[in-house]
C-alpha cells in the first residue's frame, strides 16, 4: 500500500507530470480566456457607460467578479508555479518532493483572503455575497478551476448580453429616427400635424417613444434582453425588440396614412370633377323621376305613385367644401372627405334610379298590357277569328281603357284577362288562371 499524507496516496512521478501538464493546459485556457474577455468590446462599453437599472446593478456584481476572478487565477498561477519548481528541482523527485507535490495538487493550498472577496462584493458559491466575517478561503486547484469558470460564463453572459442589445438596438433605433424625420417633413408638407391630423399625434408619440427608447437602451441595455429558456451558454438570448417592433409598425402605419393623402393631392381635381358629374347624373334621374310622376299621375288612375326628393343639397356643400380644401391644400382634411363623398354619391345616383324605377313602375304595367293585348289580337287574326263579336266587344273595352287617360290599370288588367280567356275558350284551351302560369298554347307564346 502506498503511503499516504493528508491530501491522499503520495502521487508518482508519472502521476505528477499528468497532473503537470493537464494544469498547465487549463492555465493556459484560462489565461485565454480572461484576457479575451478583458478585451471585449462590451466590457470596455460597460466601464465607460452611465448605467441605470438592473444593468447598473449585474455590473456592480460582474466587476466584482472579474476582479475576484484575477484574484483566484493569480493564487492558481502561483501554485502551478511552486510545483514546477519542486518537480524541476531533480530529474527523479524524491519522496519529500512528491510529498510536497501531492498537496499542491490535490489538497487545498490555495488560500484567498476573505477580503478579497468581501471588498469585491463577489457572490459565493453557495449564493449571496462573501461578507466581512469570512477571514479567507481554501480551494484545490480543481475546485478553484470550477470556481473560476463558473465567474466566468456569469461575467460572459452580462457582458455578451449587453454588448448585443448595444449592437442590434441603437442603430436600428437611429435608422428609425431618420425615417421618421423624413416622414414628418413630408407630413408637414401636406398639412399632417399634431392636434390636425391623428396620423400627426402618432408621429409626435413615436418620436418621444424612441427617444425615450434609445436613453433607456444605452443605460440600461439589460433591461432589453430575452434569455433563452433552458439555455446555460453564456450570451443565450436575443434583444427584446417589442417595442421598437411596435413604434416600426406604428411609423408604417402612418406612412401609408401619408401616402394616401399625397395620392388625393395628386388626383384631387380628377375626383372633384367625378363627383360632380356623380352628383349631376343624380340630379337628372331625380328630375327626370318627378316629371314622370307627374306623366303617370295624368295618365294612371287608382294607383299610389311615390313622391320624389328633392336634389342632394347636403352632398352640394360637402362637395364645395371638398373644393375648398383643395384650394388651401389642406390635403389631411380632403382625403377622408372625399371617400365619405364618393361613396355617398354612388348611393345617391343609386336612389334616384331606384326613385325613378318607382315612379315609372305604373307605366311599364300599362305598357305590358298593351303588348299582351295586341299580341292575342294577332293570335286570333291568323286564326280566322278577328270578326268574332265577342272577341270584338271584349277586345274594343280593354283597348278604351288601356288607351284613355286616367287609365285604371286594375280594370284594365281584368278587360285583358277577360279577352284572354275568350281566347282562349275558342281555341279550345283551357282558361289561363292568373298568377299560376299559362296553358301550353299560352307557354308556346301568343305568336305560335
Amino acid at each position: 500500500m502506498a503511503d499516504t499524507d493528508p491530501a491522499g496516496p503520495v502521487m508518482d512521478r508519472d502521476e505528477v507530470d499528468r497532473a503537470l501538464a493537464r494544469l498547465g493546459q487549463e492555465h493556459e485556457a484560462i489565461e485565454t480566456s480572461l484576457l479575451a474577455l478583458q478585451d471585449h468590446a462590451g466590457r470596455r462599453l460597460l466601464e465607460g457607460a452611465r448605467l441605470t437599472g438592473v444593468t447598473a446593478e449585474r455590473w456592480t456584481s460582474t466587476e466584482a467578479a472579474i476582479t475576484l476572478l484575477w484574484t483566484y487565477f493569480d493564487a492558481y498561477t502561483d501554485v502551478l508555479r511552486r510545483a514546477r519548481e519542486i518537480r524541476a528541482r531533480r530529474r527523479w523527485s524524491s519522496r519529500e518532493d512528491l510529498v510536497e507535490l501531492t498537496e499542491l495538487l490535490r489538497g487545498e493550498p490555495v488560500t484567498v483572503a476573505g477580503s478579497a472577496a468581501a471588498t469585491a462584493g463577489a457572490p459565493t458559491p453557495h449564493g449571496g455575497q462573501a461578507g466581512p466575517g469570512v477571514l479567507s478561503e481554501r480551494w484545490s486547484l480543481s475546485a478553484l478551476v470550477d470556481r473560476m469558470n463558473e465567474l466566468y460564463a456569469s461575467s460572459l453572459d452580462m457582458v455578451v448580453a449587453a454588448d448585443a442589445v448595444w449592437s442590434a438596438l441603437p442603430a436600428r433605433i437611429d435608422l428609425l429616427s431618420a425615417e421618421l424625420r423624413r416622414t414628418s417633413r413630408l407630413a408637414h408638407s401636406v398639412g399632417v400635424r399634431p392636434g390636425e391630423h391623428p396620423a400627426g399625434d402618432d408621429l409626435e408619440r413615436i418620436t418621444r417613444t424612441l427617444k425615450k427608447l434609445r436613453e433607456q437602451v444605452v443605460s440600461d441595455p439589460l433591461a432589453y434582453w430575452k434569455p433563452a429558456e433552458g439555455s446555460s451558454a453564456p450570451g443565450g438570448g436575443k434583444p427584446d425588440t417589442t417595442v421598437y417592433d411596435r413604434e416600426a409598425r406604428a411609423l408604417e402605419d402612418v406612412r401609408r396614412e401619408i401616402d394616401a393623402v399625397l395620392a388625393v393631392r395628386q388626383d384631387a381635381e380628377k375626383r372633384i370633377v367625378r363627383l360632380r358629374d356623380l352628383l349631376s347624373r343624380a340630379d337628372r334621374t331625380l328630375a327626370e323621376a318627378r316629371t314622370a310622376r307627374g306623366e303617370v299621375l295624368a295618365k294612371i288612375a287608382a294607383t299610389e305613385v311615390p313622391v320624389v326628393s328633392g336634389p342632394p343639397t347636403a352632398l352640394q356643400e360637402q362637395l364645395s367644401t371638398a373644393a375648398e380644401y383643395r384650394r388651401h391644400a389642406q390635403w389631411h382634411r380632403l382625403s377622408p372627405l372625399l371617400e365619405s363623398l364618393e361613396q355617398k354619391a354612388e348611393d345617391e345616383l343609386l336612389r334616384a334610379r331606384e326613385s325613378l324605377t318607382a315612379v315609372t313602375a305604373p307605366l311599364a304595367v300599362r305598357a305590358e298590357l298593351r303588348g299582351r293585348l295586341d299580341a292575342y289580337r294577332a293570335k286570333v287574326s291568323r286564326h280566322g277569328l278577328a270578326e268574332d263579336p265577342l272577341l270584338v266587344e271584349r277586345y274594343e273595352k280593354a283597348r278604351r281603357m288601356l288607351w284613355s287617360a286616367p287609365c285604371d290599370l286594375r280594370a284594365a288588367e281584368q278587360a285583358v284577362l277577360r279577352y284572354q280567356q275568350a281566347v282562349a275558350e275558342l281555341l279550345g284551351a283551357a282558361p289561363g288562371v292568373p298568377g299560376q302560369g299559362a296553358g301550353p298554347d299560352e307557354r308556346r307564346g301568343p305568336g305560335t
